[in-house]
């Protein structure tokens, strides 16, 4: 069991401690799109991409197969996880109002408990247990999921934010404090983690995960290539 560490004795150092508790980053200018409310957003057709940050509608993030592949490991060790226990698991269609002009569409989204559950339809504002993220590539990508949402899904008060990193083959999962800003509670590379902090009883195998995206062929060549 090994490639990862229980950072119970972190927990005291907060993730990204001078942005959580702050007001999210605006998005650069070139990044923004139509204004636009976040009933107006809700109201979109389901195949209309983007998410509201500060009353602009901009782009998505840009997936690709691998990401899928890792968002889809995520639900089916999750649902098998959280069914039994009368909570549910979904994935990025779902759009939650994080806050009072921003807009998200998580990866992965995991209730707990049927204590509290989104509605059938619609704008979502209340917090799910869970939020996962796959990191994509881009940079803007890569800001959006380890800086914005950061400080975002922690104000809305998600309790554990997940965080995989294809690139960097991690697994980080983030606790809320007391204080209202994230901590590492668990970092991951490789083998099976068998102690997942706030889900008994659930286990995760990296290596796993790991050989299903080494299963895919080569990378196109590029264009001009």
């Amino acid at each position: 069991m090994g490639g990862f560490h229980d950072c119970g004795a972190a927990r005291r150092k907060p993730a990204r401690a001078t942005l959580c508790g702050m007001e999210p980053l605006p998005l650069p200018e070139p990044e923004r799109g139509r204004a636009m409310s976040l009933e107006e957003w809700a109201a979109l057709p389901e195949d209309e991409p983007g998410e509201i940050v500060d009353g602009f509608l901009v782009e998505d993030e840009v997936s690709d197969p691998v990401h899928d592949v890792i968002a889809a490991w995520l639900v089916a060790s999750l649902r098998a996880w959280v069914r039994p226990r009368g909570g549910l698991v979904g994935v990025s269609d779902t759009k939650f109002a994080v806050s009072a002009r921003r807009g998200r569409k998580p990866d992965t989204w995991v209730y707990f408990s049927r204590e509290k559950l989104p509605p059938r339809h619609g704008l979502v504002r209340v917090p799910p247990d869970l939020l996962a993220e796959v990191v994509s590539p881009r940079p803007r990508d890569q800001r959006r999921d380890r800086v914005e949402k950061l400080a975002e899904y922690a104000a809305f008060g998600v309790r554990y934010y997940w965080i995989v990193d294809p690139q960097l083959r991690t697994l980080e999962v983030l606790e809320l404090g007391a204080d209202g800003r994230y901590v590492h509670a668990l970092a991951g590379s490789t083998g099976r983690i068998e102690s997942v902090p706030g889900c008994p009883g659930l286990a995760l195998d990296l290596d796993e995960l790991w050989a299903e995206v080494d299963a895919f062929g080569p990378p196109e060549p590029d264009a001009e290539g």
